[in-house]
């Protein structure tokens, strides 16, 4: 599908689009919603009765079926078998509005409305019971400078060197994007053509390249999460660096380590690794660590608690403000913040705040996250990046940590009103915004740049005219020949796709390591009878028989629908599901579907496959498809995504837990007919988090369950590997599977609807999330966090614990640190900021000049609460990550692994640790309160059968403290911790206590 055909059903690009070029509408209209209907979304019931959603089917071959045309929808192209292109009834092209989606909008403005009547009817607002405090978050000036930890002292003594030769412009240049399809990329920042510091191409995402050609999709972040395999998180970094640096990307806008996952049905979930901060913490710096060693800046994000996508954003859902996650010091630092502080240690160059309020200040201008915790308590060295448009002031974010305004626009999309561009110069030149602080911006963005080597000009070439670097695609057009500023009134062209392929070629082919991630990230969950692994012959027994083995397949989710790149940024739900949907979504070069794979696996011989690719088996064939078959193997999956876009009623956030589009109907009806009764049946679930089993789980027909996660373009061959025991079955749940969504408690619940004007949401669960909320309230979870059947079987034995440090409360003295660059920081002349003579300006693009001297008049400027008072340094820092004696060794833990079975597997040797009871913080004598216990560290081992391995796992300072209200991580040293070893949250045989 070319972009010209993207366009029509895009919901990110360009606002206005020229006739002849091919171009993405606009993220204005992604970000606010259509006031006309959007046929596809009004069309979609999924709470429609099966039998009202039948449509008519066609033959694709003599054993297969597919509808011919989506249940869901009548509004799409498609092609039939013989590629002959079907009748085409229009899609929407309208732009979207300020709002929700029609009917979204309708009810919040109808809240709205009702609380206005409550106002005039009672005299006090319905949805607050007493006014909004505005900022609970603490202040905390002014921003630490950077350039005080050895491991950067080369870096940022070279960019210190360069920015002191960088006129006031150049340096806004770097600060701020250039606006939203100005340039090639997502965001882009101007070049110091004064000093040869050249513009940087920010791309999003975390499981690939957005918007990119001939390049990885890569399985999703909850996949890799779900493999437990430190090697390959690594390595799937890796190649993500590599491709980025092929491509002309400087800065990849991932991984994703928030949101961690508090609640299930969150529709950004997948991009992150997992629902506990140790798995989410190493998952995220081990990526971290491959993209960087590839020499291409990585990006933690979203700082912090943005745990879902109702209300995420401001205007996004027809209210002024964004939501607010309010939230508790300890809660913040043991749960949230673990896997940022681990990103930060990892050396991650750049950190993106969130779009979302924490404790009722936005994150990107809140000044105890940014200055107080990333940069003084964390000693984060990089920049601060926002997310696109959640910046929401000027000055007053630059005070609070800011150091980079993405993509440059302002409070709205491509309006050409930048909060920084040419008026951050005005502030420098007028005194509102201290030159210390800006030369401390850029020299940040500056010293990342030298830290991944970028500027070697072998590696990095410079982009034209000087040479021919910088980025080789277009995030616009998929034509060879394109504009280059897209977003402006300028018509100028060059070459802006050259089609490089960056996958990899022969044995490292990115589609190999695809292929592992997806398999090992596969979880089986039950296996009766010993069903798996599959016999590609088919019958297992041995037994001769004439008649060939009887395989059908079942559910849209097995085949290709209409491509994988059918709706922009995979924004519906249709075929097999290999990704959500979002920005963190990627275009696929291909995709391999189950049904291909498995027609493929099985001897033809031998095996007769036969399959339907719809969620409705044909009435009148049921008995003929179903009851004919030894096996069924049915697909079903659950879909979700970024708040930007909506599919059906679901816009963003699942609604609930259960299977979409009918699956759980048509995995009870399989399960019930296959076989006449008699038959066998495995299920196969895709999703972006955990579904709700009860409805058929227990079926008797029912002898297999894999959760395949999201797996990228090798699904098929991933999911075949597993099925035929080509490899083991070694994925591990990285969350909890419940028996209900109420199971994960009130934590866990998104709040749809507002609550007040600026909603909030209180994290008063505090600790307990996932397993942590299922243990401390003894409920039965279907299947635990970490749990994975193997087709091997495993023993624990030996637990032994050394200690290398004995306990003592606090962490040794903070450090002292280097001292960080300094400047001359004199304010320029005004006239140095004008706009050159003779300049020609382009519509929208966010410049850093200033139009007159004029424009500057020196006044006071209402500097926010506690800007005057200079905070003291946090004795938890003094390193990248925190005090250094956090990640020193107390306990070393080793346990014996041995594979007890006959075929070679792997395993997941998991440690927790259980905290002393009645420990009473010796400083504010309050009682602290542990979960039962919490994740501490893992290893994954493959052994051989019969053969065993001595597994070490070291337990930290950090992994053996609490966060006290004292500032500080304590460790209980009155008691005894408890070590636990095992398989899983909820198989953990040896305990050992220190």
């Amino acid at each position: 599908m070319t972009r010209q055909e993207e366009r029509h059903r895009s919901r990110e690009g360009l606002l206005h689009a020229e006739k002849a070029e091919a171009l993405r509408p606009s993220l204005e209209d992604a970000y606010r919603s259509s006031v006309d209907s959007d046929d596809r979304l009004d069309s979609l019931d999924l709470n429609a009765d099966d039998n009202s959603r039948q449509s008519k089917w066609i033959k694709l071959s003599k054993w297969s079926w597919i509808p011919t045309q989506p249940p869901w929808s009548s509004g799409y192209t498609y092609q039939d078998s013989q590629n002959k292109e079907q009748p085409t009834p229009s899609r929407r092209r309208g732009l979207r509005r300020w709002m929700l989606p029609r009917k979204t909008c309708f009810l919040v403005t109808l809240i709205l409305a009702l609380g206005l009547l409550a106002v005039v009817g009672s005299g006090a607002l319905w949805v607050y019971k007493v006014a909004p405090v505005d900022g609970q978050s603490p202040p905390w000036y002014p921003t630490p400078r950077g350039g005080t930890i050895k491991s950067w002292d080369e870096s940022y003594k070279k960019a210190e060197a360069l920015v002191k030769k960088m006129s006031l412009v150049e340096k806004v240049n770097i600060t701020t994007g250039t606006g939203w399809s100005q340039d090639l990329c997502v965001g882009n920042t101007a070049p110091a053509n004064g000093v040869g510091f050249p513009p940087l191409c920010l791309q999003d995402g975390p499981l690939g390249l957005r918007f990119s050609d001939h390049s990885t999709a890569f399985p999703a972040g909850v996949t890799v999460g779900a493999t437990w395999n430190r090697d390959l998180m690594y390595q799937r970094g890796k190649a993500h660096g590599q491709e980025a640096k092929g491509k002309g990307i400087n800065i990849i806008l991932g991984p994703s380590m928030g949101p961690i996952g508090r609640m299930p049905a969150g529709g950004r979930n997948w991009e992150g690794f997992g629902s506990d901060p140790v798995l989410q913490a190493v998952a995220a710096s081990q990526t971290i660590k491959g993209i960087q060693d590839a020499g291409v800046i990585a990006t933690a994000k979203h700082y912090v608690l943005n745990e879902q996508e109702h209300f995420r954003k401001s205007f996004e859902w027809g209210l002024p403000h964004a939501l607010s996650s309010n939230i508790d010091d300890r809660t913040l630092h043991e749960l949230y913040l673990w896997p940022f502080a681990e990103s930060v240690r990892a050396g991650v160059a750049s950190v993106m705040c969130s779009y979302n309020m924490v404790n009722n200040s936005y994150a990107c201008g809140n000044s105890k996250l940014l200055n107080g915790i990333l940069k003084d308590e964390l000693g984060f060295q990089g920049f601060v990046q926002s997310d696109w448009l959640a910046q929401r002031s000027g000055v007053a974010s630059a005070l609070s940590g800011l150091d980079m305004s993405m993509p440059g626009d302002g409070l709205h999309w491509m309006d050409g009103k930048a909060l920084w561009g040419g008026l951050l110069t005005q502030a420098i030149l007028n005194g509102s915004l201290p030159l210390e602080r800006l030369n401390d911006m850029v020299t940040r963005t500056v010293a990342a740049w030298y830290q991944l080597g970028q500027d070697n000009q072998t590696q990095w070439p410079a982009p034209p005219p000087e040479g021919n670097g910088g980025p080789n695609f277009s995030s616009w057009t998929d034509k060879k020949v394109g504009r280059i500023h897209v977003g402006s009134d300028d018509k100028t062209t060059a070459v802006v796709n050259k089609f490089v392929d960056v996958q990899g070629k022969g044995k490292d082919f990115h589609g190999r390591l695809a292929k592992q991630i997806a398999t090992e990230g596969t979880v089986l969950v039950k296996n009766e009878d010993g069903i798996l692994p599959l016999n590609r012959k088919g019958r297992s027994d041995g037994k001769a028989n004439d008649a060939k083995f009887r395989v059908g397949v079942f559910g849209e989710d097995a085949g290709p629908g209409h491509g994988p790149n059918f709706c922009d940024d995979r924004d519906c739900n249709q075929g097999t599901l290999g990704s959500g949907w979002g920005s963190g979504a990627v275009e696929f070069p291909y995709l391999v579907t189950p049904l291909k794979a498995l027609e493929s696996a099985f001897d033809p011989e031998s095996v007769k496959v036969v399959s339907v690719l719809s969620n409705t088996v044909p009435v009148k064939s049921s008995s003929a498809l179903l009851g004919g078959q030894d096996l069924c193997i049915v697909f079903v999956n659950s879909d979700a995504g970024e708040g930007f876009v909506s599919w059906g009623n679901v816009r963003g956030d699942r609604n609930d837990l259960h299977l979409q589009k009918g699956g759980d109907k048509l995995v009870q009806q399989v399960a019930s007919d296959c076989g006449n009764g008699a038959g066998q049946t495995i299920v196969v679930v895709h999703a972006v988090g955990p579904v709700d089993l009860e409805r058929w789980i227990d079926l008797p027909g029912i002898k297999a369950v894999l959760l395949a996660n999201l797996p990228g373009e090798e699904s098929g061959n991933a999911l075949v590997d597993v099925l035929f025991g080509d490899v083991d079955a070694s994925g591990r749940l990285p969350y909890t599977v419940g028996k209900s969504l109420d199971d994960y408690g009130k934590g866990g619940q998104i709040l749809y609807y507002p609550n007040a004007v600026i909603p909030q949401q209180n994290f008063d669960e505090r600790l307990y999330i996932d397993y942590r909320h299922f243990d401390k309230y003894s409920i039965s979870p279907r299947y635990e966090f970490g749990f994975g059947l193997s087709y091997t079987t495993f023993a624990f034995s030996n637990l032994i614990l050394t200690t290398s440090k004995p306990k003592s409360s606090l962490p040794s003295p903070r450090p002292e640190l280097l001292n960080p660059s300094s400047y001359d920081n004199a304010i320029p002349d005004p006239s140095t900021a004008l706009f050159p003579p003779n300049f020609r300006k382009l519509k929208k693009y966010i410049y850093p000049y200033i139009t007159s001297t004029s424009e500057i008049k020196p006044g006071h400027y209402p500097y926010p609460d506690g800007f005057s008072v200079t905070q003291p340094p946090s004795p938890a820092g003094g390193g990248e990550g925190g005090n250094p004696s956090l990640f020193e060794t107390h306990v070393a833990v080793k346990v014996t692994l041995k594979n007890t079975g006959n075929r070679k597997g792997k395993q997941v040797v998991q440690v927790y640790v259980t905290f002393p009871n009645d420990i009473v913080d010796e400083s504010t004598g309050e009682t602290i309160e542990f979960p039962v216990k919490v994740l501490r560290g893992f290893e994954k081992v493959e052994l051989d059968a019969g053969k065993s391995i001595d597994v070490k796992i070291e337990l930290t300072r950090k992994d053996l403290s609490y966060w006290s209200r004292r500032g500080n991580w304590v460790m209980p040293t009155e008691g005894k911790f408890t070590v636990l070893v095992g398989a899983s949250s909820r198989d953990l045989p040896l305990k050992a206590e220190w």
